[in-house]
């Protein structure tokens, strides 16, 4: 879209900056829970430049003080709506740790404070809207929303919650990534539709007094019953995940009270890669809005300003990832030279020093496809692409990747290209070439390769989705056999989760004995955090497998997470008592001593536990490998 030079490249964010446009009214006026920030891993960038592309104008209301109406209505009614996003995340996750502490950091708000969003921000922002805008099409987007949008279990609250568009008094919600949806909506609304009238659009959700307007739906046990019946939210939830794919899902509805109902309709269809090409050439300025500049820019910025979104999509299909209720399980991508022209706009940067941090998406190698029946017939229903083994069907195919990776690494200005997305090593093994294997260690790590087995135990392993240890195993043995090829000396660092539905304390002393013999010493673990919209989340939730309806072990108690916690960080002084206590509770005393297999050393005469001069425990020094930090 072409504009003048002088023209300022940013959306709107106060009615000065509207009127030097020429505007008199916007379109929609966007309400945003981060910062704004125009480049395309922010998803209301891509949703704002894209209405822009179709000649809609829209304008930003980022970060609104909630405590005050007038800071909703700074360019006055919308002509045909708001949109509302909690932003990149949703703000519970964004405010709270696992352990229900405040984080300390807002990477989405300027200088990283925190504080510049409330909890539950959509519903807080529609309520907001709604005090002053009584008749105004309000349309909820973003992942908050979207995994939001039927009734869904909090966390935080502890209690299982309406939907979003009840709580909030929304009137739509365009769910998942939104391209197709949202455009729709602006042209419905645009073409003089009433916002309820408009009930045909695939990707959105909407609610309804007449259930027989509801056409070919499939009725979801009412939100009264999911509520006070754990089974109820289970079998729910399963229907609700059988019906995530674009090709085969039925319209679902669940009932409130018998007289309000909530309406999914199926999820918007994939994009093609030319769709995807456009998404991303749109006119992003891949900058902040320069308000924020005396306050030190906005964090997130930094993660992504030099990485490439090569796909979306991932057939891994992980339980813990929510990942299957918003992009889906059909992988799309970007073309080679859709990538190879973003590239080149970064080595323009001033600040590019010549890294290219990342080329992927949720699973780095995934260029296509897991089989071409997919995009005729859609995902299978009752079957995982790689669970528990990888599918006969799968198509494993490397080389769509490698020759990107090789064309980047071609490119001038550019010292090295990374790749740090998530690789299934799985879906690698399980690729006779070992072509990207080689190209992988020699040119696209530097050091370390992190890689998920997540636990080690495949009791634990089959409540997350995940395939057995055997499987990892086998791929460090390939990792370090090729970089002993290359003359490398790189590291293997694995993601590991604690308390995941189905892993008990005696699950967490394996894991430690685990890590003891392979020398592999933890510096941070991910703990088990159950957000809306993931298989583990009902797990956790009702105790039952919702594919199964099997009872699952779930360590709910703080103390024995804790526990859990502190075996994968054995080694740590601070954790020696919770591993102690562990150790005595499971009648595991033999791991306490001085033997090469113990984890602890047994308190010295008076109670303390045996430290080296250097505080550390006296255990044998190894490796230090990271996993992630919620």
């Amino acid at each position: 879209m072409s504009r003048k030079k002088t023209e300022n490249p940013f959306f709107p964010m106060n009615r000065k900056e509207m009127e030097e446009k020429g505007w008199q009214q916007a379109d929609f006026v966007y309400v945003c829970g981060d910062a704004y920030v125009d480049h395309s891993s922010f998803g209301a960038a891509i949703i704002c430049r894209l209405l822009e592309a179709h000649n809609f104008k829209v304008a930003m209301v980022c970060q609104p003080d909630w405590n005050n109406n007038a800071s909703i209505a700074e360019f006055g009614e919308p002509r045909l709506g708001f949109l509302v996003s909690s932003g990149n995340m949703d703000s519970m996750v964004n405010h709270y740790t696992v352990a229900k502490k405040r984080r300390q950091m807002d990477a989405y708000s300027p200088g990283g404070v925190i504080g510049k969003r409330p909890d539950h921000a959509v519903v807080v922002y529609c309520n907001l809207i709604r005090r002053t805008y009584k008749h105004t099409p309000i349309i909820i987007g973003g992942i908050e929303g979207s995994l939001r949008r039927l009734s869904h279990y909090d966390y935080w609250a502890d209690k299982v919650r309406r939907s979003i568009l009840l709580d909030s008094g929304a009137d739509l919600i365009s769910y998942g990534m939104g391209e197709h949806s949202i455009i729709e909506i602006a042209e419905a609304l645009d073409s003089g539709l009433a916002v309820q009238d408009i009930t045909f659009i695939d990707g959105t959700v909407y609610k309804t007094r007449d259930e027989a307007s509801i056409f070919e739906g499939v009725r979801l046990p009412d939100y009264e019953e999911v509520r006070d019946n754990k089974e109820a939210y289970a079998r729910s939830y399963a229907i609700q995940y059988r019906n995530t794919d674009p090709f085969t899902a039925k319209r679902l509805y669940e009932a409130y009270d018998g007289k309000m109902f909530v309406v999914q309709n199926p999820p918007s269809k994939p994009l093609t890669m030319a769709e995807m090409d456009a998404v991303y050439a749109l006119p992003y300025t891949r900058r902040y809005h320069p308000s924020y500049e005396k306050a030190g820019g906005i964090p997130a910025l930094q993660e992504v300003k030099f990485s490439l979104t090569s796909n979306r999509g991932c057939f891994g299909e992980c339980n813990f990832c929510a990942l299957t209720f918003h992009q889906g399980r059909i992988v799309q991508v970007r073309s080679h030279e859709s990538i190879i022209e973003e590239a080149r706009i970064c080595t323009q940067d001033p600040d590019f020093k010549g890294y290219i941090h990342d080329v992927g998406g949720p699973t780095a190698q995934f260029r296509r496809p897991s089989c071409q029946k997919q995009l005729k017939y859609g995902t299978c229903m009752h079957r995982k692409c790689l669970y528990p083994k990888p599918c006969p069907n799968l198509d494993v195919d490397h080389s769509d990747y490698l020759e990107l990776l090789r064309k980047l690494r071609q490119l001038p200005k550019v010292k090295k290209v990374f790749v740090r997305s998530g690789i299934r090593f799985d879906y690698l093994l399980a690729d006779p070439d070992k072509t990207f294997l080689k190209e992988l260690c020699q040119y696209h790590i530097s050091g370390q390769l992190r890689v998920a087995p997540e636990h080690i135990r495949d009791s634990v392993l089959s409540k997350m989705g995940k395939p057995e240890v055997s499987v990892y195993n086998r791929f460090v043995s390939e990792f370090d056999k090729m970089n002993h090829e290359l003359g490398l000396e790189q590291y293997n660092v694995p993601y590991l989760m604690s308390s995941h539905p189905g892993s008990t304390l005696k699950d967490a002393i394996a894991l430690a004995e685990y890590l003891n013999r392979h020398h592999l010493s933890p510096q941070q673990v991910s703990d088990f955090y159950p957000t809306p919209g993931t298989i583990s989340t009902c797990m956790y939730y009702t105790g039952l497998d919702p594919e199964t309806m099997k009872p699952v072990y779930v360590a709910r108690n703080p103390h024995e997470k804790a526990m859990q916690r502190a075996l994968i960080q054995f080694r740590d002084p601070k954790n020696y008592d919770l591993v102690h206590e562990a150790l005595v509770k499971e009648h595991r005393e033999d791991l306490i001593g001085n033997g090469p297999q113990c984890l602890i050393r047994a308190r010295r005469q008076g109670g303390a536990p045996r430290y080296q001069k250097n505080g550390k425990n006296t255990a044998k020094p190894v490796h230090k490998a990271k996993s992630r930090s919620h």
